[in-house]
């Protein structure tokens, strides 16, 4: 690993930072899951040139199209580097192509539990280093204007997409794995939990100053299964991170899980260890901080699609749901990623809204 540091430029503003640890702000930070990304022309124009996942693996190409937003939008306090969730089951061996309108496609998906044994968990955080290069680069050319966020999909996440072949609606094919294999399921979670951790220290390592761990199918899990199959795997890496951060005797950086349709199960989630919980737009944010107490900070949440309302609109919606949250341990967001279509206008009445209105 190639574990080199770094001299980064000093961090100007770190109002995210603070609002994660529980600091007082100045004003609320705001930032938007997926704001590298489709909605901008920027963005549009590099993909015209390059496929999707050669974007990710150019460290190059992942720091501009990373810093396309913050030359934008003038009031965001965080960037996110620009990679995909889905770069772990490659790093494993398995095949993900983006195709064009209808998203990742694993051409070779999961089709029994003997398969887990070819997945190549040996070296395969060093088949990642593309992404701590992108980080460290990145941190150099945003010259500290603000913190940069490193990623990661959750295990349950991960393991369903392996097993579907790409998104799913129903996931029928995992549900059925849960039923008809379940010491099998989650072994292939417990892999997946070991890599994950690994490839979070390294982005540490390489620059990345909040971590972020994705669980974009909580919404097909009851209660009973989000403690079974989602909350001991988020708190293996939430406390594996920690450990291995400490023996490699480098700064500990806050972290937050993102459960989107997890809203059921937030007072588990309050037990994870993580500072920020995120959450989707149909959690209300005066239940969410009864339920997980003043010790932990809360990410999110306003409905994507309120970005096709009137700038008017959108700026009042904002204001009210920052009100709700108030601006201690709050941290501004969309309930989840930013879509394709999203007039650029409203990204810029939502990051404006966020910082007057408290």
């Amino acid at each position: 690993m190639s574990y080199t540091n770094k001299n980064f430029p000093e961090l100007k503003n770190d109002r995210l930072l603070r609002a994660a640890l529980g600091k007082e702000v100045d004003k609320v930070p705001v930032w938007v899951m997926r704001q590298a990304g489709r909605y901008l022309p920027e963005f549009q124009e590099v993909r015209a040139k390059h496929d999707f996942f050669t974007v990710c693996r150019t460290p190059e190409l992942a720091c501009e199209v990373t810093l396309q937003p913050l030359r934008r939008f003038e009031h965001l306090d965080a960037s996110i580097i620009f990679s995909d969730i889905l770069v772990i089951p490659q790093a494993l061996g398995m095949i993900v192509e983006m195709h064009p309108g209808k998203g990742p496609v694993f051409p070779k998906p999961l089709t029994s539990p003997t398969e887990i044994n070819q997945l190549q968990e040996e070296g395969a955080v060093s088949r990642l280093t593309y992404v701590g290069d992108a980080i460290t680069l990145t941190r150099h050319k945003i010259e500290g204007k603000v913190p940069l966020i490193g990623f990661t999909g959750a295990p349950f996440t991960l393991m369903g997409y392996m097993i579907e072949g790409g998104g799913s609606q129903t996931m029928s094919k995992t549900k059925e794995w849960i039923e008809k294999y379940p010491k099998d399921v989650h072994k292939l979670l417990s892999l997946l939990t070991r890599v994950i951790i690994d490839y979070l220290v390294m982005q540490v390592h390489s620059g990345a100053q909040l971590l972020q761990v994705f669980e974009s199918s909580a919404d097909h899990l009851t209660k009973e299964q989000f403690a079974e199959l989602s909350a001991p795997y988020l708190k293996q890496i939430r406390e594996g991170v920690r450990t291995k951060i400490d023996e490699k005797n480098i700064e500990q950086v806050p972290m937050t899980v993102f459960a989107k349709g997890g809203g059921h199960s937030l007072d588990v989630q309050a037990q994870l260890g993580y500072e920020t919980i995120g959450l989707d737009w149909t959690v209300d944010p005066i239940e969410a901080r009864k339920i997980v107490g003043e010790n932990i900070t809360l990410q999110g949440n306003l409905d994507p699609q309120d970005l096709y309302k009137s700038k008017e609109e959108v700026k009042d919606l904002t204001i009210n749901m920052v009100k709700k949250f108030g601006k201690f341990r709050y941290i501004a967001n969309l309930g989840h990623g930013i879509t394709p279509a999203t007039p650029i206008e409203s990204m810029t009445a939502f990051t404006e809204a966020v910082h007057e209105a408290i």
